[in-house]
């Protein structure tokens, strides 16, 4: 691992209860540039960005052994906060989730509610900084006290971006953050993922290989439970070590 990794996974493995879904996984995630994670369906990959800010723990049966080393700190050390990692390592869902009783701007700040007093002055200028840099604030600032079910599915999952923004992550996951959008809202999150990028590591789980090379500047490929394959994502897409990787990525499996 390198000594610049924002994140580095160490000897990894992962249960549902007997069942084990991460075997032996090792990796490293750079700051400021975007990690892909692709394969088949079933192969572990939301299994394992969850590993990445403890949120397997939260499914029943939810174990996890080996290392996984943010800033050179084991998350899973005892001394260690999990609600507090999750504000440094956030998560944007596969389907859009905003809170449907809470208004646009309480939406925005429901993630810090539970951690901070904001002075009002203060929240409106969260609420502004985190919908700018999830390129929605034009888009919104009119309408902040309406329901934040009430925007379109592309702005919803922006919005729940922002969410992930406004507590100053270091660290953005998204677990297939476009499957359920159409191609337009779906150019605008990946738009948005590359200016992100000048100031977070993404880590992205998607099952579309063009947005894996559009997006992201490494990829792993992950096949029942293993890491086949991390490369620079150029690499990975025109000259794949493992004849597993070239199968996959050409469509002959998965």
């Amino acid at each position: 691992m390198t000594a610049a990794a924002k994140i580095s996974v160490v000897g990894l493995d992962a249960w549902y209860g007997t069942h084990q879904v991460l075997r032996r996984i090792n990796m490293a995630v750079q700051d400021r540039r975007v990690t892909a994670i692709i394969g088949p369906s079933g192969c572990g990959k939301s299994t394992f960005i969850r590993t990445l800010n403890r949120m397997h723990e939260l499914v029943d049966g939810g174990i996890v052994k080996g290392q996984v080393l943010y800033d050179g700190e084991d998350i899973y050390d005892k001394s260690v906060d999990p609600v507090l990692l999750r504000r440094r390592v956030g998560m944007v869902f596969q389907k859009p989730n905003p809170f449907p009783t809470m208004s646009v701007r309480e939406n925005v700040l429901a993630g810090l509610r539970l951690t901070s007093a904001l002075k009002r002055s203060d929240a409106d200028m969260v609420v502004e900084r985190a919908l700018r840099q999830a390129a929605l604030w034009e888009e919104v600032k009119e309408v902040l006290d309406k329901p934040g079910s009430s925007l379109s599915g592309g702005q919803q999952q922006r919005l729940c971006i922002a969410r992930a923004l406004a507590v100053e992550p270091d660290v953005i996951l998204m677990d297939e953050p476009c499957s359920a959008l159409d191609p337009i809202a779906t150019a605008r999150i990946e738009d948005l993922i590359h200016s992100l990028k000048e100031n977070y590591a993404i880590v992205i789980v998607t099952h579309n290989m063009q947005q894996a090379a559009r997006v992201s500047d490494e990829t792993g490929f992950f096949l029942m439970g293993e890491l086949v394959e991390f490369s620079d994502t150029n690499k990975i897409f025109t000259s794949p070590k493992d004849q597993r990787t070239e199968e996959y990525i050409t469509g002959k499996f998965g």
